[in-house]
């Protein structure tokens, strides 16, 4: 899986799985070839509701954010006049603002950053379990 996130491009996938004739059955080769491509698919579905979780948490943390915001910006405006005669008013009209602003962090993060390496992954699970398996059988070990 490493190997296939650090490949460059799209090319097209394919393992190719080696044992031993004695100790492979046509049965446990047709589990392993049935197994692959389940294991990814598998992968690619969590990775899919992963996104989907974070793209609710990111919908909350919007809603939370957007509501302080509104809320510090409203009170930083009711503190515009007399912040203009107290020094002490005015630092926390600004940090009212500022503060509105940091709670918009986490939102925009998830937004605009967070959810590309999700999809990546899962597109990258489509991909191998989308791929063939072959399995290939040798004969006994010999040195």
């Amino acid at each position: 899986m490493g190997w296939a996130a650090e490949a460059p491009g799209n090319p097209p996938f394919r393992l190719v799985v080696h044992v031993e004739s004695e100790t492979a059955s046509d049965e446990a080769a047709a589990t392993v070839m049935r197994a692959v491509p389940r294991f990814f698919a598998g992968r690619a579905v969590a990775m899919r509701r992963k996104l989907g979780g974070l793209f609710r948490q990111g919908r909350i943390s919007l809603m939370i954010g957007l509501s302080f915001m509104a809320g510090a910006l409203t009170i930083a405006s009711l503190l515009d006049r007399p912040a203009e005669t107290h020094q002490l008013l005015a630092v926390v009209r600004e940090s009212l603002v500022v503060g509105g602003w940091v709670a918009m962090w986490r939102p925009l993060e998830i937004f605009l950053y967070d959810w590309w390496p999700l999809l990546a992954a899962a597109r990258r699970f489509d991909r191998l379990a989308a791929m063939p398996v072959e399995i290939r059988r040798a004969g006994p070990y010999r040195r």
